[in-house]
């Protein structure tokens, strides 16, 4: 026995989770591969119905990502039991073998467990559902159970019966409905066949007991149960052989915790599958995928009769059951072989001779193992004595078997990887000779056509908006007028009344004075907050002109439904960030400047008028009260003080009535400065036309816009599929 065993198990457990990780990642993204690949067959299939070159239509045809498809999908379920097999906490060994084979008393003998747990017998099949057993040191004996529900009873263990028992006739949907209604009889000519009548009678026992386990249909997963409860759940019959136990019927699994005998087993589990030879549908297909998923290694368990024996074909049919669990790990290379002894005292006789010469016919039935051992099976020395040879090889080899197995699972990725490569090149060329030179040059004409009549239209507008420059503008003059006036008719100044009320509340006319100087400031200045609207019409109105330019005259209208100022930002929008590879768009950082352009009262105007309102502030203004004021002088002064500040106000915007025209100019020829005179960007607009000529030109481009169209799409799919197909996000070892 090698030493610190229980030490090196939990190394290699360890060393096995940052694999898991990285496989968790693989996977995932090999979906997204898998998602990407249907999606471009969908979009090869559509093209092929639309092209009329029948050259392009056949090297379609050529690109084909089935038989890759299909591959991804073994290969996922690979990745999948990888990762269930790195993620789990312990090195699991299955122990598998027909029924009366003496597995669970071998179940026993290692674990320590009774019949009581491990149910055996020798009658009738006992065994209802798989078992993991857990070595937990110190530790009372408990399990979990975990429960069917309703749904994963139905499509797990009830519809296999009707797709392979034709006359049960349509599939129940629903947990009632094969609850409520009678199972159709069995056809007369399918009552010779054992095996049919076998299945239906299965069946029957599933729809016959039904209620005595329905209610554990709908219970939550894991319950926990004492040991003294663990074979209701397990076993078929009690421990007097009699068949009164069906909670099994609504069991998937349960796991059993309890200390090993031998202490030095460390993190392993054993995992107990029901004896197969039973009609229960599915028991191959379990055993299969928890032979993938769950076990590291596998006991194959088997008592020759002392009267004779041989290895017949249900030994050889379990074998390749078995072998086909892990197609990329031979299962030469981490199962074993249990002969079962048993002595004269036994009811099956002394059966040495006929184990060792089943040992010695293995290699002729094709059946191979790392290693062949005769044992008691019911002896805990002899079955410990096996266990301890089998962790021995797995501390050794364990490691070594991982990286066999992820290393294949590695390459057939990467094969994986290098084909859809291939196949993507061949896509990428397929469209690359259908150009129609007539159509490029017709798209000249009419850009050139189109680029004079939005330079002409946009020239125009500059030299009418020059003319301008030192004008009043219209739409701000009318705003700081209404704002005006609107100063002069509420002023915000109080009553004699109300400034006696102020008196009389403050004690003096001194801080009632100073209260309505602030009061009246700020509902002065309140008012010429709606010079912003003023500014903004003024400046729209420029934006709507460069609109209809565009749209009546360079015909960009269909680019977007929007119109006016909305006009400019959606167009920004729409012109992608990169027109010449590597170069930020000139073209959208025109479009950008003038959509996001504003005037603002807060920034051109606001810090002059507060100026203009420092005589009615309490410290700076230059009318004081008399030594003795009444109500009579307070208010006169307000008033002068009011009317004189809304005069300054008015000197003062008087001289900012050009300041929007002046804007307008500057705004407009940087526009067009960028749009039209930088280096290079009539070129964006010739690639940026080009591709949205079948909206600008739709009578003339219609047939080539959907041809544009289809490029795109098929290179985005192309491009998807690469994305996905990248060799680094296909790796988990090196």
């Amino acid at each position: 026995m090698p030493e610190n065993r229980t030490a090196k198990i939990a190394s290699i457990i360890g060393q096995r989770r940052p694999l898991k990780e990285k496989i968790g990642s693989v996977r995932a993204n090999i979906n997204a591969l898998a998602l990407n690949l249907r999606n471009f067959t969908e979009c090869r299939d559509r093209l092929m119905a639309k092209v009329e070159d029948q050259n392009v239509a056949s090297r379609l045809q050529e690109i084909n990502f089935l038989t890759i498809q299909q591959q991804i999908a073994e290969e996922l379920a690979v990745l999948s039991k990888l990762e269930v097999r790195f993620s789990r906490d312990t090195l699991n060994i299955g122990v598998v073998g027909r029924a009366r084979q003496g597995k669970s008393r071998l179940l026993q003998s290692l674990t320590g467990l009774t019949a009581a747990e491990i149910p055996d017998g020798d009658r009738q099949h006992c065994t209802g559902v798989r078992s993991m057993i857990h070595h937990h040191p110190n530790v009372e004996t408990y399990g979990e159970v975990w429960f069917h529900s309703e749904r994963s009873f139905l499509d797990e263990v009830i519809t296999p019966y009707y797709d392979k028992l034709s006359f049960l006739g349509r599939k129940p949907i629903t947990i009632q409905e094969f609850a409520s209604n009678s199972l159709p009889a069995l056809p007369e000519q399918d009552r010779g066949s054992a095996v049919i009548g076998a299945m239906y009678e299965h069946l029957g026992k599933y729809h016959e007991r039904f209620n005595e386990y329905r209610h554990l249909l709908q219970q939550l997963s894991p319950r926990r149960i004492a040991k003294d409860a663990i074979r209701e759940y397990v076993a078929q019959d009690n421990l007097s052989g009699d068949r009164i136990y069906f909670n099994y019927l609504a069991v998937r699994e349960v796991k059993i915790f309890c200390s090993f005998p031998n202490a030095d087993v460390g993190q392993i589990s054993l995992v107990d599958m029901p004896g197969l030879g039973d009609t229960g549908l599915g028991d191959e297909e379990r055993l299969v995928k928890t032979l993938g998923q769950e076990v590291d290694a596998v006991l194959f368990v088997r008592m020759p009769s002392a009267k004779g024996d041989f290895l017949g074909d249900v030994d050889v049919k379990l074998y390749d059951t078995a072998r086909s669990a892990l197609i990329d790990l031979p299962i030469n290379l981490w199962s074993f072989m249990v002969f079962n002894r048993t002595g004269t005292g036994s009811k099956n006789g002394d059966n040495l001779l006929n184990c060792q010469d089943l040992a010695g016919e293995m290699a002729n039935k094709h059946i191979n193992v790392v290693e062949c051992v005769t044992a008691n099976c019911a002896n805990g020395e002899e079955a410990n004595q096996v266990l301890d040879r089998v962790l021995d090889y797995l501390v050794l080899k364990i490691t070594a078997l991982d990286k066999q197995y992820t290393s294949l699972c590695q390459q057939k990725l990467l094969d994986i990887q290098k084909a859809v490569d291939a196949e993507l090149n061949k896509a990428r060329n397929v469209l690359a000779q259908t150009k129609q030179l007539p159509e490029l040059a017709h798209f000249e004409v009419l850009f050139e056509r189109l680029w004079d009549e939005i330079t002409s239209g946009l020239e125009r507008f500059l030299m009418d908006l020059d003319k301008q420059i030192n004008k009043q503008d219209r739409d701000f003059e009318a705003q700081v007028k209404a704002a005006l006036q609107a100063c002069r008719n509420d002023p915000g100044i109080p009553t004699e009344q109300e400034i006696e009320v102020r008196r009389d509340r403050e004690k003096s006319y001194e801080i009632a004075y100073n209260q309505y100087l602030n009061e009246i400031r700020s509902h002065l200045s309140e008012k010429f907050l709606s010079l912003d609207d003023g500014l903004k019409r003024s400046l729209d109105r420029v934006k709507m002109q460069v609109a209809k330019i565009l749209v009546e005259q360079g015909r960009l209208g269909g680019l977007t439904a929007k119109r006016g100022a909305d006009f400019i930002g959606k167009v920004a929008e729409r012109i992608p960030e990169e027109l010449i590879p590597g170069q930020p768009s000139k073209l959208k950082f025109g479009f950008q400047i003038l959509a996001e352009f504003t005037l603002s009262y807060r920034g051109m105007i606001q810090h002059r008028i507060r100026k203009c309102l420092n005589g009615i502030t309490p410290d700076t203004t230059t009318l004081s009260l008399s030594k003795s004021p009444n109500a009579k002088q307070v208010l006169s002064s307000l008033k002068s003080l009011q009317s004189e500040a809304v005069y300054e106000c008015e000197n003062t915007l008087e001289k900012f009535l050009c300041e929007p025209s002046q804007a307008a100019f500057a705004i407009m020829e940087e526009f067009l400065d960028r749009v039209l005179r930088a280096e290079g960007v009539k070129t964006e607009w010739r690639i940026f036309l080009n591709e949205e000529r079948s909206t600008i030109w739709p009578s003339e481009f219609e047939q080539l816009g959907e041809r544009t169209r289809q490029r795109r799409e098929w290179l985005t799919a192309i491009e998807n599929v690469a994305t996905a197909n990248q060799l680094e996000l296909m790796q988990f070892i090196q």
